[in-house]
């Protein structure tokens, strides 16, 4: 004999009756269906849209043709905090042992790094290999005899101009910083689509 319902039994059973049947989308899997239960529509917006946006940040920060990372970003403003201590070196004078005397000094060679990034890179390469301009990790050099002719270049400029003097843009100390870390880079022997140029010339003093 059936058990009499009671009434939150009856009302469940009338609940359920009256409720219209869930939507589904018209498929099984092991007798389990689907619900046409779709995600809100400003959570697909979000999704289409972070979509879009990471192509465009990864280009932007990341490709590297450009020094627009956030560890490009990183070094130009440490360079540029260096920059303020330049009272604690001085004016250094664009001597060759001042300028060898630096290739050793990671701190300040930073700086130098950061200005030849910014200025320098996109003719003679990010490494200093040569793009439009020479490879400057080999043993040869077009106008350079001593670590000295190497600020004198980047002060003056050389080849009528097709190299840009950069005396007048940059710090007399920062140009010291330049010609080091240039100076730093012979002898790394990057692979450059350009060839020797200019004469081969003697050992730094202090890497003889």
């Amino acid at each position: 004999m059936p058990e009499p319902q009671t009434s939150a039994t009856s009302g469940a059973a009338a609940k359920t009756a009256d409720a219209e049947p869930a939507s589904t989308l018209g498929h099984a899997y092991d007798g389990i269906q689907e619900y046409d239960n779709p995600t809100p529509a400003w959570w697909s917006a979000l999704f289409l849209l972070s979509v879009i946006f990471a192509p465009l940040y990864v280009f932007w920060f990341h490709s590297p043709q450009t020094e627009r990372s956030h560890a490009a970003q990183y070094e130009r403003a440490l360079a540029a905090n260096l920059k303020l201590q330049f009272g604690e070196l001085g004016d250094l004078v664009a001597d060759e042992e001042t300028i060898l005397r630096f290739i050793d000094n990671p701190k300040w060679l930073k700086v130098g790094k950061a200005a030849f990034t910014t200025n320098c890179a996109s003719c003679h390469g990010k490494n200093g290999e040569g793009l439009n301009a020479p490879n400057l990790t080999d043993d040869y050099y077009l106008h350079v005899k001593s670590a000295t002719d190497i600020a004198t270049v980047i002060a003056n400029g050389a080849n009528n101009l097709a190299m840009p003097a950069w005396g007048g843009r940059l710090h007399p100390t920062e140009v010291v910083l330049v010609a080091s870390y240039v100076a730093s880079m012979r002898g790394e022997n990057l692979e450059s689509r350009r060839g020797p140029e200019g004469d081969a010339i003697a050992p730094w003093p202090d890497a003889s």
